[in-house]
């Protein structure tokens, strides 16, 4: 007896095919991709993420990127200021944030913040400030 395809299964053959991929390859940059999303407070390397999805380095950033258009290293940094920005909205201090989201040094956070948000930290939280919800 055949059983039929759920919604998930059906959803992963046409992404899968819109990128030109084989589903189980789609899978693993999904894989990897929550990886990221879980781990994102730990120091992470990229093989480490690669592994993840079950690949080498280089072909799983080829393929990471032709799905999400962004490298691994600029998706893992985007989650990361997206959580921090939700730590700062809650109050929390930049030095805590900083180690919270990933950083071990406050000056490289408040660089990747700067050139991701276009505000320093301190900037962002004068305007989150200013602005109550």
């Amino acid at each position: 007896m055949i059983r039929e395809k759920t919604y998930y299964e059906l959803e992963v053959e046409k992404i899968a095919a819109r990128y030109g991929l084989p589903e189980y390859q789609y899978i693993q940059v999904r894989q990897s991709k929550a990886f990221m999303e879980k781990c994102y407070a730990e120091k992470i390397e990229l093989t480490q993420i690669a592994q993840a999805a079950c690949m080498s380095r280089f072909h799983f950033i080829r393929l990471f990127q032709s799905v999400y258009g962004v490298t691994p290293r600029q998706y893992l940094r985007d989650v990361r200021i997206h959580k921090a920005m939700e730590l700062f909205r809650k109050g929390i201090p930049v030095a805590r944030v900083c180690y919270e989201v990933g950083y071990q040094s406050t000056s490289t956070f408040s660089g990747v913040f700067k050139r991701g948000t276009g505000l320093s930290p301190k900037e962002y939280l004068a305007q989150q400030n200013s602005n109550p919800e």
